[in-house]
């Protein structure tokens, strides 16, 4: 069991994220480099977003789905000079790897490499994390859109800390990993471990792969309408995507729930006799309890009253994902 002290520690880190900027190490997350000449056309079919459109210097999320438009990774894309940078779930770096590889054919220019064991990843989070972005050199990327990025003494600093909070995200080599990190800290950031950032991932429903990304749900159902590009050509899994948008097909939408109690994740949603959903995630905060899961849609939205196994739960935003197209 985590201790009392464990606890303190990641709820102050949680509020520093929240009020001030905090700092999380996610250097055990993927990082795969895709180079030669056809890396943003074959980066283009593989995934939901306008990969054609991108120049270096810019950057978006993408969904990498099957051909049945089930989600595999919610994916980060830099776009350098020379090559394109992913960074993918801890869990799903080999996978995606395997997968990338299997769709590049003979005449395709696209080498992939996976440079994960040679590079860290950092992400600053929070309000106040403009100020160290400064102090390290890389003041010309505040206020640009997200996922621009520049390079700074050989760290890419890159807007979007990777949840729903302001914030940026570095990938360096690991030579420069302890002597950059000590300057983050002494620059006023607080540390956030891995377990706070899960729980912060819950809170502000950042989908992860096993629990919200499955062979279970497509893009539009988990809410990451902002990685998908409805004009582009066609890519895999683009037939179903664009048929679900166009026919206003979405069964079932992903939801925060305030919970009343602990709960298994996997606990069937009930509204009355009528099961309308599943648990994916579930974590207890210093504010209590809650989860996220996804709720069919004719059941309701905001406000709904809900049974999540014995527990009672209340359905509540996530700003994370949204249930339409941004305007």
């Amino acid at each position: 069991m985590p201790t009392s002290a464990t606890d303190a520690k990641d709820a102050a880190a949680i509020e520093a994220a929240t009020e001030g900027v905090a700092v999380c190490d996610r250097s055990h997350w993927g990082r795969i480099r895709v180079s030669d000449d056809d890396r943003l056309r074959f980066l283009h079919n593989q995934s939901t977003n306008d990969f054609q459109s991108l120049k270096p210097g810019q950057g978006c999320d993408t969904v990498m789905v099957s051909s049945t438009a089930r989600t595999i990774d919610l994916v980060s894309a830099y776009v350098l000079e020379d090559a394109v940078l992913l960074l993918t779930s801890p869990s799903r770096r080999e996978a995606l790897f395997q997968w990338l590889d299997k769709y590049i054919f003979f005449a395709d220019k696209v080498q992939l490499k996976d440079v994960t064991n040679e590079t860290s990843t950092f992400s600053l989070i929070g309000a106040k994390s403009d100020a160290i972005v400064e102090k390290l050199g890389a003041g010309a990327i505040i206020g640009k859109p997200y996922g621009s990025h520049q390079q700074v003494d050989g760290v890419m600093v890159a807007v979007g800390s990777g949840l729903a909070e302001p914030g940026y995200t570095l990938i360096l080599p690991n030579s420069e990993k302890a002597q950059l990190w000590q300057q983050i800290l002494e620059l006023g950031a607080v540390e956030l471990s891995d377990r706070a950032w899960d729980m912060l991932r819950i809170l502000q429903g950042r989908p992860a792969p096993d629990a919200e990304l499955t062979d279970d749900y497509n893009p539009l159902e988990v809410g990451l309408w902002q990685t998908i590009s409805f004009n582009k050509g066609c890519y895999i899994g683009q037939e179903t995507i664009a048929r679900l948008n166009t026919y206003k097909g979405v069964k079932q939408y992903l939801w925060g729930i305030r919970l009343n109690a602990p709960v298994e994740i996997g606990s069937i949603i009930t509204v009355g006799d009528e099961k309308v959903g599943k648990l994916t995630s579930y974590t207890e905060t210093a504010n209590g309890h809650f989860g996220l899961g996804y709720i069919r849609s004719k059941a309701g939205g905001v406000g709904l009253k809900v049974q999540v196994g014995e527990t009672e739960g209340e359905v509540v935003e996530i700003p994370f994902v949204s249930h339409e197209y941004p305007q």
